[in-house]
């Protein structure tokens, strides 16, 4: 049974920078969180920030910057974060993730540009960009088919 990590906002768990969460009513992942296949995790909880908390963007990749709209450099929680991310997938031997799209720790292909302005630019969050330099894809909410094709075709090879 392949298991799978899953931005725990996604399965309603209040854990986002605005105390909400951003469920995912989907039949095929209702089922695989019944199966217990599901991983949850909220890297920015798991590097120490709280709930609520304010919302953060990426000012710079190289040297990774993340900083609050204030000011206030968040980068050791959000690094902290990506490690217990990928630490919490190995152990668990996911075979891939599915995070949310545009979080500065969760996307995988899109983040806000750091300017607070709703704009995106390439990229992905600092957890996503641990996982995909770690060998584990990442999808967002936006590409359940695909997620679904692969642990399909993950499945059929192991069978």
């Amino acid at each position: 049974m392949k298991r799978i990590l899953i931005s725990a906002c996604m399965l309603g768990q209040k854990v986002r920078f605005d105390g909400g969460h951003h469920l995912i009513n989907h039949p095929i992942l209702k089922r695989w969180h019944e199966e217990g296949r599901l991983v949850p995790i909220c890297p920015e909880i798991s590097g120490g920030l709280a709930t609520p908390r304010p919302p953060a963007e990426t000012q710079c990749k190289f040297p990774i910057l993340i900083t609050t709209k204030e000011g206030l450099d968040v980068t050791p929680q959000f690094l902290r974060g990506a490690e217990k991310t990928l630490e919490i997938a190995q152990r668990e031997g996911v075979v891939c993730a599915l995070m949310k799209a545009k979080s500065p720790s969760c996307g995988n292909n899109q983040i806000y540009d750091g300017n607070f302005t709703n704009t995106l630019t390439d990229g992905a969050g600092v957890a996503a960009a641990e996982l995909l330099r770690n060998g584990i894809p990442v999808f967002n909410e936006k590409q359940l088919p695909e997620l679904f094709a692969f642990i399909e075709d993950s499945e059929r090879i192991t069978a």
